[in-house]
């Protein structure tokens, strides 16, 4: 039996722990047959791109060892490279499909496994209904992550408690930072999320620990004015000298535009950065404070000597769990996971319908964000702390982590 995986959309810390999941799961399946059924597992280099060019690369071969396998989970980013890439609809021109078809069979693929956002279960669902459509035995299977933690019908998605605890503690170092001088000033933080605002809404965990800041949160869930922007920063500079702002980088004010440079993402996103820096200049030209922005920009997607143990573990499991609903036949399958207790806290793993799931984003509960619009309530805790526990101890070699890189 052979499998095939690949990985796609934005890098996080814990994408590699589902590779790693998915391969060590097919080696138990493979102990368990014991010599009647050998199984080969294929990692796909870039994506639906790359298996389109068959570029294959061995897990069987690439990792031979504990060790290997261990490096990988740690290891931040892509480890099969990533791709940006919309497949078209079959029923304007199937051609592509046809391909793939033919390269999944000729290569004796049994399952696809695709790790990614709801972009690429826009993949799983248009490609598992065609291949279906054409009595193909090959199944396709998607493995959510996401930093975003956007994805519909799961509780969260592998990645998210990795970054939320990332942006956590960069945010409290910066607290600190900003507090040396007793004049007033103002940070501001802006964190990924271009639709949803749950990565900058996680900032509100400090709170746990006794800090009062970020003291103003802003989500692209709620309306936003640089104007009011003002207002409350020259509220808080009443009652403090220094204030910490964390600021998605999806709010959008009336003159968004302004900002953002107009090109788009292969999956036709805009692309953003640049509220933080406008804000910056507001502030200091309305206010006439000392002030200082921060974008965090990749850092907090593939920070993994800042993981979280618990996302490390349920990335791998999601993986792992892929393996169980392809023995079973299933295609066109997504890899859920609902939280079944908070106290304590435990996660079951089921599955639903790509189609649910692509293209369809999952906003911040509108209920934790606080009438006024720049704070996220205390009710919002208890779903954002089981997801960062536990640390993770990088594999070190002179000084530095190790990191999982196949050979070219």
């Amino acid at each position: 039996m052979r499998f095939a995986i690949a990985q796609s959309g934005g890098p996080t810390s814990a994408i590699n722990a589902s590779l790693a999941g998915v391969h060590l799961e097919l080696l138990a399946m493979e102990n368990q047959f014991a010599e009647t059924t050998p199984i080969e597992v294929l990692g796909v280099r870039n994506g639906i791109q790359g298996l389109i060019e068959e570029r294959f690369v061995s897990l069987n071969q690439a990792l031979q060892t504990p060790e290997d396998i261990e490096i990988l989970k740690r290891t931040p980013s892509t480890a099969l490279g990533s791709c940006r890439f919309r497949l078209p609809d079959a029923e304007t021109d199937d051609s592509l499909y046809r391909n793939i078809q033919n390269i999944l069979e000729k290569n004796h693929i049994h399952t696809f496994f695709y790790i990614g956002g709801n972009d690429s279960m826009d993949t799983v669902a248009k490609l598992s209904k065609w291949l279906s459509a054409q009595h193909s035995t090959v199944q396709v299977i998607g493995i959510p992550k996401t930093i975003d933690n956007d994805l519909v019908c799961m509780d969260h998605t592998p990645g998210f408690g990795s970054a939320a605890k990332y942006v956590a503690m960069t945010i409290q170092e910066i607290i600190r930072d900003s507090s040396v001088y007793n004049v007033p000033s103002v940070a501001i933080c802006e964190i990924m999320g271009r639709d949803a605002g749950w990565l900058t809404a996680s900032s509100c965990v400090l709170r746990a620990n006794g800090e009062d800041a970020p003291h103003l949160i802003y989500l692209p869930e709620s309306d936003f004015s640089v104007a009011k922007f003002l207002d409350d920063v020259r509220e808080q500079l009443a009652k403090r000298h220094t204030v910490i702002c964390a600021v998605s980088e999806g709010v959008t004010p009336p003159d968004a535009d302004a900002f953002r440079s107009g090109a788009n993402d292969e999956f036709g996103h805009a692309y953003l950065s640049g509220i933080g820096k406008l804000l910056e200049t507001q502030v200091r030209t309305q206010i006439g404070v000392k002030v200082r922005s921060m974008e965090l920009n990749v850092m907090q997607r593939c920070s993994s000597h800042l993981a979280s143990a618990s996302d490390l573990q349920e990335a791998e499991m999601v993986g792992r769990h892929a393996v169980s609903l392809a023995l079973n036949g299933s295609t066109g399958r997504v890899v859920t996971m609902q939280r079944a207790s908070n106290t304590p806290y435990r996660v079951e793993y089921s599955d639903a319908d790509a189609i649910s799931v692509a293209n369809i984003t999952r906003k911040f509960p509108t209920e934790w964000i606080t009438e006024n619009g720049n704070q996220i309530s205390d009710a919002a805790l208890d779903y954002f702390l089981p997801l960062i526990q536990g640390e993770v101890q990088p594999i070190m070699r002179n000084g530095m982590p190790t990191h999982f890189r196949f050979a070219n």
